[in-house]
Order: C-alpha cells, then structure tokens, then sequence
C-alpha cells in the first residue's frame, strides 16, 4: 500500500512563483514541510492505494477526464487556517467546485476511495504555503505579513495530477490531460 492524492498543479511560472513564497516562509518563519510536495491544488486528499493496482487506478482517472474540458482557475490573495496553515486562495468557482465534488464521487463509486473528513468539512480549494512545522508564534508574524499581501493569477487547468509519496515527499506519478 501507498499514499496518493490527485490535484490540479499550476503552469510552471506560478509554481516558481509559489515554489519562492514556500522558500521564504522556511528562510524566515522555520516552516519547510510545505517544500515536500509541488504548488498544486488537492481535489482528493491522501488515500491508501494498493500498488499493484494502481493500473487500475490510473485507468479510473483516464475515464474521469475523458469528455471534460479545462477549467479556469483564479488565485486570489493569501487566507488561512488559524493557527497553523498559510495558503494561497483559490477562488471558489461553480466549475472547481462541480469538478472536485465530481471526482470524489467518481472515485467512491468506482474504486471505493471515500474521503470521510473532507464529507464532513466541505471544499476549501487553496494552494498551502506553509502549514504544519509552522509554529504558533510564527503563523502570528507571518499572517501580520502575509494576510493583507497582494496576488493575482488565472490559468485553465489542462489536467489532473496523480501524486505519490516516496522518501518523505510527494511526487508526480501521472498527469491525465481533460480530453474533451
């Protein structure tokens, strides 16, 4: 068995973008855990996959993109998880939202995959920054700097991303381009 999750990964100009912000908080808030995975956009959280099947996985994700087309995305500012996680916002659009909600009923109702937390939570689509190791009295310093901060970009989302974590950080398995 292996953790996997599946997002959407900005173009590559934005995730140098958010590659530095993530730099800068380890540089000068001690937070670098958010270093381990690319700049993307979780649809479906970590789950526990079988590696042996995982053509069979790869094969569900195919016929998910199949007949969607890409999907605009906008990032808007910085917000945040009190106490602990800094994110770049993603604006919550009728199409990111159907997209997601379409995809973990997908994947329930194909493979079995169920996010129990996030049925319980809802959808918040963000692009994490810092979180985790980032302490409580550095989150109060960094929110002073970051929360009123300026950003602003738009891409379509061309495909979704598969992700697995190996050797204590999360790497692209497979990219599954929106056939539409």
């Amino acid at each position: 068995m292996s953790l996997y999750f599946i997002a959407l990964l900005p173009p590559q100009p934005i995730q140098d973008y958010a590659n530095e912000v993530k730099q800068y908080f380890a540089d000068n808030y001690d937070s670098k855990h958010a270093q381990k995975s690319p700049p993307h956009i979780t649809l479906q959280p970590p789950f526990e996959w079988d590696t042996a099947k995982l053509t069979d996985l790869e094969e569900c994700l195919h016929k998910f993109v199949t007949g969607r087309d890409s999907i605009p995305v906008t990032l808007n500012g910085y917000a945040a998880f009190i106490p602990r996680v800094i994110y770049i916002d993603v604006v919550k659009t009728p199409e990111l939202l159907n997209l997601q909600a379409d995809l973990i009923m997908y994947l329930e109702t194909n493979l079995g995959i169920v996010d129990k937390v996030g049925k319980s939570r809802g959808f918040t689509p963000h692009m994490t920054v810092a979180f985790k190791d980032l302490k409580r009295e550095n989150f109060k310093a960094a929110w002073v700097e970051f929360e009123n901060r300026e950003l602003h970009f738009e891409f379509n989302a061309k495909k979704l991303t598969l992700l697995k974590h190996e050797n204590k950080r999360w790497n692209i398995t497979q990219e599954l381009e929106f056939v539409f």
